[in-house]
């Protein structure tokens, strides 16, 4: 399974603040800040969207983040190291 990795980006002078969602396959995709939801739901908010912009078929109910430096990282319960 793919993570998606989330990344604060701050405001320009050009463009307000938001929130980059990406895979380490290319996908990505860039979404605008919503001061009223919680920073997990922000970010979670960028995950959908990448979804939604190329059309995967990948279930992300029930997801599991954490995070890192400058946003988070949303993985698949399923996707388990085996010892």
């Amino acid at each position: 399974m793919i993570a998606i990795q989330t990344k604060y980006l701050g405001a320009t002078n050009h463009k307000p603040s938001r929130i980059k969602a990406f895979t380490c396959n290319g996908h990505s995709v860039t979404t605008s800040y919503d001061y009223a939801l919680s920073n997990a739901e922000l970010h979670f908010e960028g995950v959908k969207a990448l979804i939604k912009k190329y059309k995967l078929d990948w279930n992300i109910k029930g997801m599991t983040y954490g995070g890192i430096k400058d946003g988070y990282v949303f993985t698949f319960p399923k996707s388990i190291v085996q010892a």
